[in-house]
């Protein structure tokens, strides 16, 4: 039989009483860093300005423990796919409904998780210049169809307006293309595609060269704070609504009864949806998050006048968090909660 001592006793007491703090440390911790242990890999399209916004999730996600490897760059139909596959773990630029085709070919809701809007209302469509526009009378796109006005701007010589238009792989090329067809322009409009930040920096210095131009962008993106709808550029409607794949019925008419050929699209955060059962705290955390197109487009801008290497940024992302420190905080105390 064991013979305890009162020191024996005593030792017995504290020890399990630093057993019971080391325990309840561990909860606390666990509690806050609720992704401690799990890695997570951010993807993102080609487009740099997308950095941003998928930067200010990667460190909101660190806030919560979890190990965030640097951006892997995909575009976006590889991107869901490579989501889906649990290949990557979120991309931040999900745009709703224009990449529906791609979230439905990579498994949509079985495979996939998309709750919440991160940036609301974003536009798309074609736009020119405010001198042309004006001169001609020109509103809507189908007026391309007439030789006389495409030739306006024709870049090269042969006759059809030079149309800045998608990348390859982001979605929209698919509805220029498609509408170049419904609404009758392949003979008198040729669709220019490549690099988006080349072909849209050439179309900005014939612009300040005087010269016509005519071209696809949205919103938020820097373009419209250098090429400023209503001031200098006018947005072209399109003569009825007309989309390729699943959304060939949908009405593309905004609520101000303008139709430029585009829904206006929410942006998501697109997570691989076992990772989201796996992890509460990060799907909360998607689920919540909110970032204003004004402040992409500002943060887009900072990125167009020269401020665009990685570290500048990241000094953007921890200004704005900095900025909505209280937000910020408040979101990550109920992804941890969500954890619980």
């Amino acid at each position: 039989m064991t013979t305890f001592t009162r020191a024996t006793k005593t030792k017995s007491v504290l020890t399990a009483g630093a057993l019971s703090l080391l325990l309840a440390s561990g909860a606390a911790v666990a509690q806050d860093m609720p992704g401690e242990g799990v890695t997570v890999v951010p993807l993102k399209s080609s487009i740099a300005e997308e950095t941003f916004q998928t930067m200010l999730v990667m460190k909101a996600l660190e806030d919560l423990g979890f190990e965030v490897e640097d951006i892997k760059e995909l575009e976006y139909a590889t991107a869901h796919t490579a989501i889906a596959q649990g290949e990557g773990t979120f991309i931040a630029a999900h745009w709703d409904p224009l990449h529906t085709d791609f979230y439905e070919q990579a498994g949509g809701a079985e495979k996939l998780y998309r709750e919440g809007v991160y940036s609301q209302g974003a536009l798309q469509g074609y736009l020119i210049d405010k001198k042309t526009a004006e001169e001609y009378g020109i509103t809507n796109i189908e007026q391309l169809k007439d030789p006389e006005i495409a030739k306006l701007f024709d870049n090269n010589g042969d006759g059809k307006a030079d149309l800045t238009g998608c990348t390859p792989g982001w979605g929209c090329e698919q509805v220029i293309e498609h509408q170049l067809d419904a609404f009758d322009l392949r003979d008198t409009v040729t669709h220019n595609q490549g690099s988006y930040s080349a072909i849209i920096a050439d179309t900005i210095t014939r612009y300040e060269n005087g010269e016509p131009i005519l071209y696809y962008t949205w919103t938020p993106y820097w373009v419209s704070g250098v090429l400023v709808p209503g001031k200098d550029v006018n947005w072209l409607e399109v003569p009825f609504s007309s989309l390729p794949g699943a959304r060939a019925d949908v009405d593309t008419s905004l609520p101000d009864g303008k139709n430029y050929g585009f829904q206006a699209n929410n942006q998501h955060i697109l997570a691989n949806l076992e990772f989201a059962e796996e992890n509460p705290a990060a799907a909360k955390l998607f689920e919540i998050m909110k970032v204003s197109n004004n402040d992409i487009s500002a943060q887009n801008l900072l990125m167009r006048e020269g401020e665009d290497s990685e570290a500048d940024i990241e000094r953007h992302a921890d200004a704005w968090i900095a900025g909505h420190q209280d937000q910020w905080n408040a979101w990550l105390e109920e992804a941890r909660a969500a954890a619980q």
